[in-house]
């Protein structure tokens, strides 16, 4: 292999799953499918009908179309959690008050399958903070935000590490030119 010879670049599976990770890092992705997946079977339970050889099993309620509107609204505010993270916290409080009604609702929250899900959803969805940006080299930074080393008027650069400096008071002199066990040249201390 030479110098010259060219870099295979990533197939496009691996460059579609890179940038789903990096798509999944910046929203609180794993609280909207939670959500999502609470949603289902809150919606799905009230209208199903299962079958054991010739006898049918309805499990409708009289709360069906409630339980179909919480299942709904479950699905949408796992899909807002996903595409406007910036509502997070107003999606997971809707999502735990709606996962609770579910309860008396629909069928025991979807046979609490849907509730529990729904319920951590909104937990993740509250307790999701997006990361800091990442810092970039000090030689990396281009454009207009890059430093000039001139201050702009009216800005006061203040190094909360640094404690401020006072003049200190003149130093009286000894006989041997020594004041505090420092020499003292002109008044200042010098060593």
């Amino acid at each position: 292999m030479s110098a010259e010879t060219p870099v295979q670049s990533a197939g496009t599976f691996a460059r579609l799953r890179l940038r789903f990770r990096d798509w999944r890092g910046t929203r609180p992705f794993w609280a909207g499918l939670f959500t999502l997946l609470g949603g289902i079977p809150i919606a799905y339970f009230p209208y199903a009908t299962l079958k054991l050889g010739h006898m049918s099993l309805a499990m409708a309620t009289t709360a069906g179309a409630g339980s179909l509107i919480i299942g709904v609204l479950l699905v949408t505010l796992g899909l807002t959690m996903w595409f406007q993270s910036a509502t997070r916290v107003f999606a997971g409080v809707a999502t735990i008050l709606l996962a609770l009604v579910s309860l008396v609702i629909s069928n025991i929250g979807g046979f609490l399958i849907g509730f529990l899900l729904a319920l951590v959803g909104g937990a993740l969805a509250l307790s999701w903070a997006p990361g800091e940006p990442p810092v970039e080299a000090e030689g990396e930074r281009h454009g207009a935000d890059a430093p000039t080393g001139e201050a702009a008027p009216g800005d006061t650069l203040h190094d909360p590490a640094v404690a401020p400096r006072f003049p200190a008071a003149p130093l009286e002199k000894g006989e041997d030119g020594e004041a505090d066990g420092v020499r003292v040249t002109g008044g200042h201390r010098v060593g």
